[in-house]
C-alpha cells in the first residue's frame, strides 16, 4: 500500500476516531481496563466493556458501536469468532462496525482465512498501541471504502448497493473481491440467480474462496441442481470445515431431497463443531425429532436451554420444544421439571403459562385422566386468546410450535374442531416451513389420523393458490387498484410470508405508478415488516424492500425502515 494510502487512512482515522464508540470483550477485568488505556492514548472515551457473550447481545441491543474488540477465548465456551458469526447472522451490529479478535494463537490466522464471516482484522497477544492504531487505521479505511454498499443496504437499496458495489470494483482494485462478494450476495437476494452464478464464477476463475463456492452453490440450489449445490457445499466443507454454515446448507439440500436423517448428521457435525450455537442447536433438535430420535432431539434442545439460559437469546418455544419431546418419551416427572423451570424462568410470560398448561394436559392425557386433561386444554384455549390479543396489539411474535401442541392437546382430549382451526391457521401462515409443517404432521400421525392431516393441509395449501391467483390475475388484467384489495384481503385472511410480500408489492407497484398515498403505503409497510419478521433474508422480501425504497425516491419521500 503506497504511502498516501497510509496518509490518507491516517487522516480519516484522525478525524473520526475520536467520535467512535468502541466495546471490548474480555473475561478478565484488567485486560479490558488495560485496552481502555491503549484506546483512550488513541482519543477514545466512548469506552463499553463486557465479559461475556450474553453481556455483549444486551450492549449491542442498546448501543450502537462502531468497534468491537474481543478476546478470542471467552468464559462462556464461545470464542470471539463465534460470537461474531452470532451478532451478524442475527444482524445485531452494522455491516459497518470495525470488529477485531484478540488472541494469543498465532495459528488462530489459518483459521481465519476459511471462516465464513472473518473478523475485519485480528491482534497477536502482546501488542502494542502502535500496532493497535495501525490495525484500526487499516480497518476504518476499509469500511469507508464500501460504506456507500453498507449505507444502500441499511435502507433497503439493494439495487442502489448493487450500482455501489460496481463503482468499487472499478474504482478500487484492492477491494474487488470484497464488492464482488457484496455484489453475489445482493443479486441473489433479489431472486436474479443467474447474474449472481455469474459473479460468483468470476470470482473462482481468480480466487478459489469458501464463499464464492458457496455462493454458487446457493445459486445452483435455487436453480434446481441439488446435486451439483450440494457437491460444492462438500468440497467446501474439505476445504474450509470452519464454514459453518455449508453445513447449514448441505443440510437443507438433503432435506429438499427428502434425506432427513442426512440432513440431521450434517447438523450435528456443524454442532460439534460449534457447540454453542443456539440457532444450530434448535436445528438439530428439529430435525432429530422429524426424524423420532427422541434421544438426539432431547439432548439437543436441553443444550439450547443451557447455553441460552439469562440470555436475550433464550426462547418459550425452546422449553415447549423440550417438554414435547419427553412426553413423547414417556418421561412425564421430566417433562413436568422443565415445565416447572419455564415457569420459573419466564414468571409472568403468558405464553409460558400456555406452554405449561398444554405440557400438563398432554402429560395427564398420557397417563390416563382425560377429564382433568380436557380441563386444562380449555384453560389453554382461553389463555391462548389472551396472547393472541397481547401480542397483535403490540406487534410481538406469537409461537406457532406452541400453537399445534395446543392442537395436539385439543385432539388428545376430544376437542377436534378447536384443534382443526387451529392446524387450518398455523399451516396456511407457515406453508413454506418445513419444521412447522413437519411437526403438524407429526401430530396427525400420534393422534392417528394421518390421512385427515394430508387432507387438510391439501385442502390449505389449495385455498392458498386460489387466494393469490385472484390478486394475480387481477394485476395481470390492469386492475392495479382491484389486485391491491384481492392481495390486502388475502393478507389479512391468510397472513403468510407469500401473501404479506405480495400485498406489499402490489401496494408498492401501485403507488409508484399512480402517486404516494401515505395511508396506503404505511398498510404495505406494516404488510412488509410482518414478511421480514418471518424470514428477513428471502428474496421475496428483498424485491418488496426493493420496490418501495424505488418508489419512495421517485416521490422524494426519506426512506425509513429497519
Amino acid at each position: 500500500m503506497s504511502a498516501l494510502d497510509n496518509d490518507e487512512m491516517l487522516l480519516i482515522l484522525q478525524q473520526s476516531l475520536t467520535k467512535k464508540r468502541v466495546l471490548i470483550v474480555d473475561r478478565h477485568p484488567p485486560a479490558r481496563e488495560s485496552l481502555r488505556l491503549m484506546l483512550a492514548a488513541l482519543g477514545v472515551t466512548a469506552v463499553h466493556g463486557a465479559g461475556n457473550s450474553a453481556e455483549v447481545i444486551r450492549q449491542v441491543k442498546a448501543n450502537r458501536f462502531d468497534i468491537i474488540l474481543s478476546d478470542f477465548v471467552l468464559d462462556d465456551g464461545r470464542d470471539g469468532q463465534q460470537l461474531l458469526e452470532e451478532l451478524r447472522h442475527a444482524q445485531l451490529i452494522p455491516l459497518s462496525t470495525v470488529y477485531l479478535i484478540i488472541t494469543s494463537e498465532r495459528g488462530y490466522t489459518n483459521v481465519v482465512a476459511m471462516a465464513e464471516l472473518a473478523p475485519d482484522d485480528y491482534l497477536i497477544k502482546p501488542f502494542t498501541a502502535d500496532q493497535l492504531q495501525a490495525r484500526l487505521v487499516k480497518a476504518i479505511f476499509k469500511k469507508h471504502v464500501l460504506r456507500r454498499i453498507y449505507e444502500q443496504i441499511e435502507h433497503g437499496a439493494l439495487q442502489e448497493a448493487i450500482a455501489a458495489c460496481d463503482r468499487v470494483i472499478q474504482q478500487q482494485p484492492g477491494y474487488m473481491y470484497d464488492a464482488l462478494r457484496f455484489k453475489g450476495e445482493l443479486l441473489h437476494s433479489l431472486g436474479r440467480t443467474e447474474e449472481a452464478e455469474e459473479v460468483f464464477r468470476r470470482v473462482l476463475e481468480g480466487r478459489v474462496v469458501p464463499w464464492a463456492k458457496m455462493g454458487l452453490a446457493m445459486a445452483l440450489r435455487d436453480r434446481g441442481a441439488l446435486d451439483e449445490a450440494g457437491n460444492l457445499a462438500e468440497q467446501v466443507l474439505e476445504e474450509a470445515p470452519e464454514f459453518l454454515s455449508a453445513y447449514d446448507f448441505l443440510a437443507s439440500v438433503h432435506e429438499a431431497k427428502g434425506r432427513l436423517l442426512d440432513a440431521q448428521q450434517v447438523l450435528q457435525r456443524a454442532a460439534d463443531a460449534s457447540p454453542h450455537n443456539t440457532i444450530r442447536q434448535r436445528l438439530v433438535g428439529d430435525t432429530a425429532a422429524r426424524n423420532k430420535d427422541l434421544r438426539g432431539a432431547e439432548k439437543a434442545y436441553a443444550k439450547v436451554i443451557d447455553r441460552s439460559r439469562g440470555s436475550s437469546l433464550r426462547s418459550v418455544d425452546d422449553y415447549a420444544n423440550l417438554s414435547r419431546v419427553l412426553v413423547e418419551r414417556g418421561d412425564f416427572a421430566a417433562s413436568r421439571k422443565v415445565a416447572a423451570d419455564m415457569k420459573r424462568e419466564w414468571r409472568g410470560d403468558k405464553q409460558a403459562e400456555l406452554a405449561a398448561l398444554v405440557a400438563e394436559s398432554l402429560c395427564l392425557d398420557a397417563e390416563g385422566s382425560p377429564e382433568q386433561a380436557k380441563n386444562l386444554v380449555e384453560q389453554a384455549i382461553a389463555l391462548q386468546q389472551q396472547v393472541a390479543t397481547e401480542a397483535a396489539g403490540k406487534g410481538k411474535h406469537v409461537s406457532q410450535r406452541l400453537a399445534v401442541d395446543l392442537a395436539h392437546a385439543c385432539y388428545a382430549t376430544g376437542q377436534a374442531e378447536a384443534a382443526a382451526k387451529i392446524m387450518r391457521q398455523v399451516a396456511a401462515e407457515n406453508h413454506e416451513d418445513p419444521q412447522l409443517i413437519g411437526q403438524i404432521t407429526s401430530v396427525f400421525e400420534k393422534t392417528g389420523q394421518p390421512d385427515a392431516g394430508k387432507a387438510l393441509l391439501d385442502q390449505v395449501s389449495k385455498q392458498i393458490i386460489d387466494l393469490n391467483n385472484k390478486g394475480v390475475m387481477a394485476a395481470r388484467n390492469g386492475d392495479l387498484e382491484g389486485s391491491v384489495q384481492l392481495l390486502m384481503q388475502a393478507a389479512e385472511q391468510v397472513p403468510n410470508l407469500q401473501f404479506l410480500v405480495n400485498a406489499a408489492k402490489a401496494i408498492f407497484t401501485l403507488v409508484d405508478r399512480k402517486g404516494w398515498d401515505h395511508e396506503l403505503v404505511a398498510k404495505g409497510l406494516d404488510y412488509l415488516l410482518r414478511a421480514q419478521r418471518k424470514d428477513r433474508k428471502s428474496a421475496k422480501v428483498a424485491s418488496a424492500r426493493q420496490l418501495y425504497v424505488t418508489a419512495a425516491k421517485k416521490y422524494g419521500i426519506e426512506v425509513d425502515m429497519p
